[in-house]
């Protein structure tokens, strides 16, 4: 006996479309190939903004639960409270150099390469032959000492508060400037094992004592240790790219080596010294944009110029200090084309004019 089982009608739930959906909802932008979240700077996005502005959460923009991380000890994200200047628009800063991850590998490998042609080419031709014995032994204390302080900006300030800035954009302008002190600490650390190498005359180990006991550099050595001892992610910023490499950094690089090098034969040093006076030629222009919208903020622009004249107060005597203790240094080259009044005079011009371009008063002291 056969016995015959109905078959079952299977049934499925009906799709209904309610224009929920990813992609359902049609608007002006649907079929651009660009991000529309933000408004750019001019009529069309460039490709900068597109891979920085509003990378980084927020919740005064897009997290509307607050954030979503925190740490176990203190606030979540990227708190405002980190500096003591205040912004009513964090995200209207956007870096004028465009730096982003592929700029950043492109320009250093062009420094990079450029280096490495000067030294191969110093080293083929034995320029370093026909440098006087004053002469090495200035590169060999001085810019070997500078050395130190490049590195020790660019490992315990720029690295250290590239985190902690409120938006994407600041932070990668901040880590840019770290790369850029990082690769320039790392040319005079080759070019000081170049000559070692190349010229029996040259102590590639004096830089050590010089940074650590020379009196002459102490102070200097002072400001950048106490930089790395502040807390506040935007007075960091201040002391060092608006304060300290005016005051100091230009000082040395531009208005001595720069200024002196060819006289003494040395036409190698100019090229290597250029590249860090061209990485600082960009991390001020970031810094000035910065500071400059900090300054005129419509709703925090007079407190922001107040708290600045503070950090004024504290930075410039110290950095002051730290300049006018290498006067001895200027003496040291067999050709002493420019004298320290010379050299000082142009640093704290520049330094003025920077000042009165962000709308800060001028400090007393500097008329001292």
């Amino acid at each position: 006996m056969t016995a015959t089982a109905e078959s079952k009608q299977r049934s499925f739930p009906k799709i209904e479309f309610t224009d929920s959906e990813a992609g359902a909802l049609e608007f002006p932008s649907s079929r651009s190939r660009s991000f529309t979240y933000y408004t750019p700077a001019k009529k069309r996005s460039t490709m900068y903004e597109d891979v920085t502005v509003d990378v980084q959460p927020d919740p005064d923009r897009h997290l509307s639960q607050g954030w979503i991380y925190g740490f176990g000890d203190g606030p979540g994200g990227y708190p405002q409270e980190w500096t003591a200047a205040k912004s009513s628009n964090w995200h209207a800063f956007l870096d004028p150099n465009e730096e982003w991850d592929q700029t950043i590998y492109r320009n250093n490998s062009k420094v990079v390469h450029q280096v490495e042609l000067c030294l191969s080419n110093a080293k083929r031709a034995r320029v370093y032959d026909g440098w006087n014995t004053p002469w090495l032994t200035f590169i060999s204390r001085n810019l070997g000492a500078w050395m130190h302080a490049e590195n020790g900006l660019a490992l315990h300030v720029f690295t250290s508060i590239q985190r902690s800035c409120p938006t994407n954009m600041i932070n990668t302008a901040v880590a840019v400037n770290a790369a850029h002190k990082m690769r320039f600490a790392q040319d005079l650390a080759l070019f000081n094992l170049d000559l070692s190498e190349a010229t029996e005359n040259f102590d590639g180990t004096a830089h050590q004592e010089v940074w650590q006991s020379a009196p002459e550099w102490q102070p200097t050595r002072e400001v950048v240790e106490r930089l790395t001892a502040v807390p506040d992610w935007c007075e960091l910023l201040f002391g060092s790219n608006i304060v300290f490499e005016q005051l100091v950094g230009t000082l040395f690089r531009s208005e001595l080596v720069m200024q002196i090098a060819a006289g003494n034969g040395d036409y190698i040093t100019p090229t290597i010294v250029g590249t860090g006076e061209h990485d600082y030629d960009r991390d001020l222009a970031y810094t000035r944009n910065l500071f400059r919208l900090l300054t005129r903020d419509p709703e925090h622009g007079e407190a922001n110029k107040e708290l600045f004249g503070t950090w004024l107060a504290i930075w410039v005597p110290r950095c002051l200090d730290a300049a006018r203790a290498l006067q001895p240094i200027w003496s040291q080259p067999a050709d002493k084309a420019i004298t320290f009044a010379t050299s000082f005079d142009a640093a704290t011009d520049k330094f003025r004019s920077l000042l009165e371009d962000l709308g800060l008063d001028i400090p007393k002291e500097l008329d001292q």
